[in-house]
């Protein structure tokens, strides 16, 4: 901005009428902004109210003084700030106009303030006549900045320490759950050992029992059967008794095999630990579909030499036996598939049904405990368990298990 000369641009202008300085002084005192012109060689020519009392000045005492000796000799630090460089004098003596924010003006009794100035040459014609300067104390805003800088970098601080609690806070609890799906694991590691124990048990001793016991039921009824044609009457009644009592013993006994020969299979399936995983999982698809009436689609592939650790074998034979249970329970579907197949990085099995299908909530509720446990599961072996449903559509299980090189061995 270039101020042009105007007829009331200096006090010693003696062609400036009074009605215009008059004007002028108005204009000036009228305004909160300190106000001050100075001529070539820096000396003040006017100054307003508001520009003195900022300085600590009555205006008639700063008139003719040099402004940069009065007001702008030194920095902040105290420091000597010679007129050359200053952006005051540059506006008259460059002709550059400037606006800082940075510096201080000294008052009267030597102290200073933190000031915003701007200084703009005033042009007669070609000529640079002089500049004018308008500035502001700052000393609030400063300190508001400051205090506001220094409020942001406590409130960093205090997000950096937060930051810090709720990562300490987040790696506990990560802990804390690998802690409890390891107690998880090692429980069902516990509890499938203990279920082989109580099937060995009821196989060996209550099982071996029960056919001992059948055995002789057999022979008594036998033996009675011979002595028929020999004794009397009421013995041959008392004996008739007595061997219809022993067959209804026998049959009795015969139910309790089948239900033990059931509660060993619910407990551990032989067939798992004699036949492996794969037969198993075929043999539980044909049973589930003939005790469910439903019709089955089953295939696998790639299983031929592959075997599995134990405790992971068990993990996905129960994960199966529960979704077969979730169809059993929820679905009322009539038919199913069953998918196996095995590559060489990773188990995929897969159940569909043609049921009625539910929410995707229902999956994720707090009280769905099949399908948490079926998750965890899969997860305590590093593999994902997905549940795709929509009502009317029916559901598909799928569970994904990557088989590292400790996970799988080659038969022969």
């Amino acid at each position: 901005m270039l101020l042009e000369t105007s007829p009331f641009s200096f006090a010693h202008n003696q062609g400036t009428s009074s009605l215009w300085q008059h004007q002028l002084n108005l204009l000036l005192d009228s305004t909160g902004e300190g106000i001050f012109g100075i001529d070539l060689d820096g000396h003040c020519v006017f100054i307003n109210r508001a520009g003195a009392s900022l300085l600590g000045w009555e205006a008639a005492d700063v008139l003719g003084q040099n402004m940069h000796e009065l007001t702008h000799h030194s920095h902040a630090d105290g420091s000597h700030y010679p007129d050359t460089e200053c952006p005051i004098f540059n506006a008259f003596r460059q002709g550059l106009a400037c606006r800082i924010d940075t510096e201080v003006f000294w008052r009267k009794d030597r102290s200073c303030f933190a000031v915003e100035y701007s200084s703009y040459p005033i042009i007669d014609g070609d000529e640079v006549r002089g500049a004018v300067i308008t500035f502001v104390d700052i000393t609030a805003r400063r300190q508001a900045a400051q205090d506001l800088q220094r409020a942001n970098a406590s409130l960093a601080r205090a997000n950096d320490e937060l930051e810090l609690r709720v990562g300490a806070r987040t790696r506990e609890l990560s802990a804390a759950l690998g802690q409890l799906r390891e107690l998880s694991a090692y429980s069902e590691t516990i509890r499938e050992e203990e279920r082989t124990r109580i099937a060995r048990e009821v196989h060996d001793e209550l099982g071996s029992l029960l056919v001992a016991l059948k055995m002789d039921v057999n022979w008594m009824d036998k033996r009675l059967a011979e002595q028929e044609q020999r004794n009397s009457l009421e013995a041959q009644s008392m004996r008739d008794r007595l061997r219809g009592k022993c067959q209804s013993m026998s049959r009795q006994i015969e139910n309790a095999v089948v239900n033990v020969g059931r509660i060993i299979t619910d407990l551990r399936p032989s067939i798992l630990d004699h036949q492996g995983l794969w037969a198993a999982l075929e043999w539980q698809a044909h049973e589930f579909a003939q005790s469910a009436e439903l019709s089955l689609d089953w295939s696998m592939v790639g299983t031929e030499h592959i075997e599995l650790p134990e405790n992971l074998a068990m993990a996905v034979f129960r994960i199966f036996q529960e979704m077969l249970s979730n169809v059993a329970r929820h679905a009322r579907a009539t038919h199913i598939l069953v998918n196996v197949e095995v590559s060489h990085d990773a188990l995929n099995l897969l159940v569909r049904d043609n049921g009625c299908g539910a929410p995707a909530e229902a999956f994720e509720a707090a009280t769905a405990y099949g399908v948490m446990g079926m998750r965890e599961r899969a997860r305590h072996h590093g593999g994902r368990l997905s549940i795709t449903s929509q009502i009317g559509q029916g559901s598909l299980f799928q569970l994904r298990i990557p088989l590292q090189q400790a996970y799988c061995g080659h038969g022969t």
